[in-house]
């Protein structure tokens, strides 16, 4: 048992000699890294860095040759056409989103899945249409190319009503939507060359739960108008949330009710389904496919009982057969979109790389931000020659690839047959379906993302600077508009993290007795504090935004304690003078020796007060410090001048390699600053600051101060 107890604990123990930066620059050899342009050249074309970079661009080429088709092949089959009969009605729908003709969705759900499975990293992600980006095209769509370019007067009379020439407006939207995915693939691709992946980065979780729960209500508002079969305008832009809610509301009155009703039903049953689906998980084979069921019944309803023309119900309308031959966008239109291109390629990116990042980490592999922006990019590019708009990946459709047992992208290949056999073979057949059917499927699909409004208790209680990321990016989406509300959103949560490092926590570090910790002496009654030595320790980098903040919070932390006990020695002899001057008689004698006198007093002073210890070093802890540029420098080095100046002695600890470096270039390291007052560890810098001051006892190793050499020995229970 005693044997178990003394190896139970482990021990930590060293022994060395006190070191600062000058003794270890001495010690320590750095590599050579410099090679000649030949030697950089042979080693970047090497037969491995061409294999695996033919390996990064083309990720196809790592699984296909050991596919298992015997255990993964009958899976990936099933989960396509499942995933496939999902597809088909979003495309639908999704075009109604982007402001273009139902078609052109099908088209959006078949080339960009094709060439996915070629460049895509991720397995599991399903490549096509959706709703947040298909509706941030149609806001562009709709603000170059309005009804109101499209209004023609009847040459049979002056005082009829114009009508818009919905065939020429739709070609023309057609034309900016392919356009934009132009713009939306080169940028994806050039920022993934550029391996600009990290950009995601910037789009934290908060913010991107927000900005999709405002571009939800966005995409509720915009489809109130076809479940209530009412004809207004489509707005676009800041407070169009807003006008459109007021255009719906104001033509009320002119409610299609055969229209309500089939939208209610197929709302109703839509979300039953989905409740189901979402309940039984685990029990379904495969997922009832609701929205397809919804399509076929709706469409076969639509066409016995001609909602068309006896009951004036909107329908999809013209679906043509077949593929369209490729063209080439109209690049006129290029100068008008680049800023809404920039938007729709980042959020298209920041919702493939989060979802693709939560299956690799949920099935053991790993993902490629940058090559899943080349990806895109391709996706994206080479599609619109094809009359395609800007398509992601999907979260409702990711899910049903994944439960239903999908293993590859052979998958995403299923699917895409299974809109091929559509667009060329039966397009036609979903001509008489009620587009009040599309706007209850959109619907229906947003019920996930409104559940993100659960986001809000949950950020209260962890963390109020995401909350007001959270809230910020929603209720800018929702007033201004989504491109220019994820502006705001992103240069908001840049602010919260300046604000972060601008208002650091700083403590006052003491040493936990008989182990090499030091911790907050305001939190932590262990930690107690060495006689003259102030630790003091920030937990971010110093530089222009903080430093003037770091320098006032060190003088209010350190110096204050000398200050008060230099100023309480002052009035304590201020007091015994005038205590002294009261008792003496007031007579000749004694106002003639009063000069004399009340200097052999003041020096009786010095000896009935015992001198009361300052503050003689401070070391400041740089452990959490990642960088420093040169108005943060300065700033030290101004500070380590004053304190000088007074005959403070001011060290730094635990200082990084990297930030060691940016000193140098700073040319830090000059004048009455050097090397040796830079110590590896607080401990080392405090051993230096005792023998230093050797007129004070070591407390911590009981040696004699006065030897050239200390030493730590230390342990951790």
């Amino acid at each position: 048992t005693e044997e178990k107890d003394a190896t139970s604990q482990l021990m930590y123990k060293i022994e060395r000699p006190v070191y600062d930066e000058a003794f270890i620059r001495l010690q320590l050899n750095r590599k050579e890294k410099s090679t000649t342009l030949r030697q950089r050249l042979s080693h970047q074309c090497s037969s491995e860095k061409a294999k695996a970079a033919a390996l990064n661009f083309l990720p196809i080429l790592t699984w296909l040759p050991s596919y298992p088709v015997k255990k993964y092949l009958f899976s990936d089959v099933v989960s396509g056409v499942s995933t496939g009969v999902v597809q088909l009605p979003q495309g639908l729908a999704y075009a109604m989103l982007a402001a273009v003709p139902p078609v052109y969705g099908l088209y959006s759900s078949f080339y960009p899945l094709l060439i996915y499975i070629f460049f895509g990293t991720s397995r599991h992600v399903s490549i096509g249409t959706f709703a947040v980006i298909s509706l941030m095209i149609g806001g562009v769509v709709v603000r170059e190319a309005p009804d109101s370019m499209f209004y023609i007067q009847p040459t049979n009379g002056t005082n009829a009503t114009a009508f818009v020439d919905e065939e020429a407006r739709d070609a023309r939207r057609v034309s900016v939507a392919v356009m934009l995915t132009t713009l939306v693939g080169i940028i994806q691709i050039v920022l993934g060359l550029l391996r600009f992946g990290f950009v995601a980065i910037y789009l934290t979780e908060p913010l991107v739960r927000g900005f999709t729960t405002a571009a939800s209500m966005h995409v509720f508002v915009s489809q109130l108008k076809y479940l209530l079969g009412v004809k207004t305008q489509r707005f676009s832009g800041p407070l169009s949330v807003i006008y459109s809610v007021k255009a719906v509301f104001s033509d009320i009155t002119s409610t299609n009710i055969t229209s309500l009703i089939v939208g209610l039903v197929c709302l109703i049953f839509l979300y039953v389904v989905k409740d189901i689906n979402e309940r039984f998980k685990k029990k379904l084979p495969i997922p009832i496919p609701g929205e397809i069921i919804v399509v076929i019944v709706s469409t076969g309803i639509s066409y016995g009982m001609s909602l068309s023309t006896d009951y004036k119900v909107d329908v999809v309308g013209k679906i043509p057969t077949g593929l369209l031959p490729p063209a080439v966008p109209e690049f006129s239109l290029l100068p008008s979109l680049v800023t809404d291109s920039f938007a729709v390629a980042v959020v298209g990116f920041s919702i493939d790389i989060s979802l693709a990042k939560i299956f690799a980490l949920k099935y053991g592999y790993s993902v490629d931000g940058n090559q899943e922006l080349i990806a895109l990019g391709l996706c994206n590019f080479i599609s619109s020659f094809f009359r395609t708009f800007a398509i992601t990946c999907s979260m409702s459709r990711s899910l049903v690839q994944e439960s239903t047992g999908g293993k590859t992208q052979i998958a995403g290949l299923v699917v895409s047959l299974v809109v091929l056999v559509v667009v060329v073979a039966i397009g036609f057949v979903f001509q008489p379906l009620p587009q009040t059917v599309l706007a209850a499927i959109i619907m229906v699909n947003l019920v996930g993302m409104f559940k993100q409004f659960r986001d809000i208790p949950t950020l209260w209680r962890t963390s109020k600077i995401e909350l007001a990321i959270w809230l910020v990016a929603f209720v800018a989406s929702v007033l201004l508009g989504l491109e220019y509300g994820l502006l705001v959103a992103v240069t908001f949560a840049i602010l919260t993290v300046i604000y972060r490092t601008q208002s650091p926590k700083t403590a006052v570090l003491g040493h936990v007795s008989d182990t090499g910790l030091y911790c907050d002496v305001d939190e932590y009654e262990e930690a107690a504090e060495y006689e003259g030595i102030k630790i003091f320790c920030s937990n971010s980098s110093i530089y222009f935004a903080n430093s003037d903040l770091y320098v006032n919070t060190l003088k209010e932390k350190v110096i204050q304690s000398a200050v008060f006990v230099c100023n309480t020695r002052r009035w304590l002899e201020s007091l015994f003078l005038q205590l002294t001057h009261e008792v003496l008689p007031c007579n000749p004698v004694v106002e003639e020796q009063k000069n004399g006198e009340l200097g052999d007093k003041a020096s009786e002073t010095d000896i009935f007060i015992e001198p009361l210890s300052t503050v003689h070093s401070i070391i400041l802890d740089w452990t959490s410090a990642n960088f420093i540029d040169s108005v943060g420098a300065k700033a030290i080095k101004q500070i380590i001048k004053e304190y000088t100046a007074v005959n403070v002695h001011v060290v730094i600890a635990s200082c990084s390699r990297t930030l060691l470096e940016q000193l140098d270039t700073l040319q830090f390291f000059t004048g009455i600053i050097t090397t040796d007052m830079v110590f590896p560890t607080v401990h080392d810098a405090v051993l230096h600051c005792q023998h230093r001051n050797s007129h004070q006892p070591n407390n911590l190793t009981g040696a004699n101060t006065g030897n050239q050499e200390e030493v730590v020995e230390s342990s951790l229970w």
